[in-house]
């Protein structure tokens, strides 16, 4: 991303791929979402959630996140290169917007960022910064409006610490059991709290972790099957293609060839 800010559409964020949404990935760099119709499913840093029209949905850097849009689902996205930066929260939020002023705030605040990228003006990475800092107060003041303190269960602080280690480390090799050894806990007691919190297995995260990497390296990058293999902890490269088959139906080198025919076409 080589501007500070891009804003783009929800289906500009999926790339045209449900995959590439769908799959649990590490954030790269702040992203806030702002749906405005329609609904569906969003998996932050653990917690399996429902969404509606109107949900502001902030991802921080390195979190561990995915989401499944429901048919018919629109909204915009920002995702901010530096979010630290522009002082917004390190933890995932996802607020509902009751107010109709609030909503336009939302909504205005975009369309001038929006507005400020299309025009391509002298000084326009410190304008967007700008924006981006606006964006980060309008957040914060919405999460201070909705703060409810709560002590999260234990389960919750393990399924957290958990996708917090998997984001760092889900491309050493390291297999689940491994997770729950580091975490202090049984193999079956993890992956029942996951399933619990997250609606998915913590094997299934890591899978789906190294699986959306696998994708992303063999689509966008000209690194060898057996480099992307050894960078994702795999002993060799046929076991690689043996867990893109499972998971994909097809070999990692068609995977690739045929993403390169589409945008040929």
């Amino acid at each position: 991303m080589s501007q500070p800010v891009q804003v783009m559409t929800l289906a500009q964020l999926g790339q045209s791929a449900s995959w590439t949404l769908e799959l649990m990935h590490p954030q790269q760099g702040g992203l806030l979402i702002w749906t405005t119709r329609g609904q569906g499913v969003v998996n932050l840093h653990g917690h399996r959630r429902g969404f509606s029209t109107y949900h502001a949905i902030y991802v921080p850097n390195g979190q561990l996140w995915s989401i499944e849009l429901g048919r018919g689902a629109l909204g915009l996205a920002v995702a901010i290169k530096d979010a630290e930066a522009a002082n917004f929260p390190d933890r995932c939020q996802q607020l509902r917007i009751m107010e109709p002023q609030a909503q336009s705030e939302l909504t205005a605040l975009i369309d001038d960022m929006r507005r400020e990228i299309e025009k391509d003006r002298p000084l326009q990475g410190e304008v967007l910064q700008a924006h981006a800092q606006l964006l980060s107060i309008w957040l914060r003041r919405e999460m201070r409006e909705q703060y409810e303190p709560k002590r999260p269960k234990a389960a919750e602080r393990l399924v957290e610490k958990f996708h917090d280690l998997a984001a760092e480390r889900f491309s050493e090799g390291h297999s689940m059991a491994d997770f729950a050894q580091m975490l202090d806990v049984t193999p079956t007691h993890l992956a029942r709290v996951c399933r619990q919190t997250s609606g998915i297995t913590a094997a299934d995260v890591l899978s789906q972790c190294v699986l959306y990497k696998a994708r992303m390296e063999l689509e966008n990058s000209d690194l060898s099957i057996k480099a992307i293999a050894e960078s994702l902890g795999f002993g060799s490269a046929a076991y690689f293609t043996r867990f893109i088959q499972q998971h994909c139906g097809t070999t990692p080198s068609n995977l690739r060839n045929n993403f390169r025919h589409l945008q040929a076409a």
